[in-house]
């Protein structure tokens, strides 16, 4: 509990007597500022994600060895960027607007190995871990051919200490999943409201799941006591871990290769437009600082959170990030969007955010089934429902007067018509069959 009122709450920002209320929000932040003065009041830099992705170039021959997959793009794990010019002229149809910029999806729902957002971050900070200990103990040095650490000697070496997360789903998959491969033991602590086909596949890959009756925090509570309780065990900490944060932030440095692959420019006159789903912070959070880095002003970064979970945007809101949760303000924390059920925001990333994110859109469920029925149908692109949530930041600036006002307020209504709008789909390409059935019949 935040120890203050829920009137007190409520009273901290306008828009929070309607977020209460379980109305869709479009959210400004009043506290951002240019991003070079923003940038550099923050405690982490370019050099830090520079770092990050020379790291992940070492591991690629690891990588590629123990998943086959990524031997095309030879052991690095990126995303395509796909135009979807039939799902944007959907969007127009259905809403009954025009959306002048060009609309790409950032298909990080089809990312290999664990075919969400999370594979960036989560895999990242298990191969951070990997080579701490890998170093430490004279299997490798820098120089080194990573290659090496997918022996059978270093497997059974790291099968000596264990690795574990606290997860709604898609971050206990790309941990578990990775952990796996190098050999650890893996236990992820998954909360209620997880999807029961991912600690299936979980424990396909050998891989301990604990089970809680309680929210996405509980099973982090849990999780981080037993981890603690072990001396050999290394705990993932979704809420607070700057590893995690980096990992996700390369998807920067991969994106301006990929827009410039293109042609297409990001500049004062091509601004660029994010809208990313948001559940703790981590993910949404650490590709923000990414394109911040990278483009500056040009960028303008928004997160989509679901009606009853919108937890980043109480702690932005009302200023009090991790002390304040979605329940201080009478909402449920329940949400068929189960990546983004969470109800406290990540402290270290709402801090992190808030001189940078530009706001933030709340987005009801049924909303999320519609948007991935019209995705399929228009592009034949499926995506899990929580990913649809970056819809909500493209139609959102064309129907609600709080985008209209920031347009304005920006000077990027006269150059919307040569703006790139990128919706970022954070998973989707590993439900199976089944459950996609299931998903296509919801809310109708």
């Amino acid at each position: 509990m935040s120890g203050i009122s829920r009137k007190e709450l409520l009273a901290k920002d306008p828009v929070l007597p309607r977020v209460a209320a379980g109305d869709e929000v479009v959210w400004i932040n009043p506290r951002r500022r240019p991003a070079a003065e923003a940038l550099a009041s923050l405690p982490l830099g370019m050099e830090d994600i520079l770092d990050a992705e020379a790291r992940l170039a070492r591991f690629a021959p690891f990588i590629r060895l123990r998943f086959p997959e990524t031997e095309p793009t030879h052991g690095l794990i990126e995303s395509p960027l796909t135009p979807i010019p039939d799902m944007k002229a959907a969007l127009e149809a259905r809403h009954g607007i025009a959306i002048p910029e060009t609309l790409l999806l950032k298909q990080d729902s089809h990312l290999a190995i664990a075919g969400s957002v999370k594979a960036r971050g989560g895999i990242y900070e298990v191969l951070k871990h990997t080579e701490e200990l890998a170093l430490r103990h004279g299997l490798i040095t820098l120089t080194d051919d990573y290659a090496g650490l997918a022996s059978p000697e270093a497997r059974a070496f790291f099968s000596r200490f264990t690795v574990q997360v606290g997860s709604t789903g898609n971050l206990g998959l790309s941990i578990g999943i990775a952990s796996a491969a190098v050999g650890y033991r893996v236990i992820v602590h998954m909360s209620a409201d997880a999807r029961r086909w991912k600690k299936d596949l979980l424990r396909q890959h050998g891989v301990t799941v604990m089970e809680y009756e309680a929210d996405y925090g509980e099973a982090v509570r849990q999780g981080r006591a037993r981890s603690d309780a072990d001396p050999d065990s290394y705990f993932i900490d979704d809420e607070n871990s700057k590893d995690l944060f980096l990992g996700y932030a390369v998807a920067a440095l991969r994106l301006k290769n990929q827009l410039a692959e293109r042609h297409i420019a990001v500049d004062e006159d091509h601004p660029l437009i994010v809208t990313v789903p948001c559940g703790v912070g981590g993910a949404p959070g650490g590709i923000t600082f990414g394109l911040k880095q990278v483009f500056g002003d040009r960028v303008h970064c928004f997160f989509a959170e679901p009606t009853q979970a919108p937890c980043m945007l109480a702690g932005m809101a009302t200023g009090l990030h991790s002390a304040v949760c979605v329940q201080d303000l009478g909402l449920s924390g329940v949400t068929e969007a189960d990546g983004l059920a969470v109800g406290r925001p990540s402290g270290f990333v709402g801090g992190m955010m808030e001189p940078l994110l530009s706001g933030e859109v709340t987005v009801r469920d049924g909303q999320l089934y519609d948007w991935m029925r019209l995705l399929e149908g228009s592009e034949g692109i499926f995506l899990e429902p929580s990913a649809c949530a970056a819809f909500r930041g493209v139609t959102a600036l064309w129907q609600s007067e709080p985008g209209k006002a920031y347009l304005e307020q920006t000077g990027l209504n006269d150059r919307m018509s040569q703006a790139t709008h990128i919706a970022w789909a954070t998973g989707g390409a590993l439900v199976p069959e089944a459950e996609r059935e299931k998903y296509r019949v919801s809310y109708l």
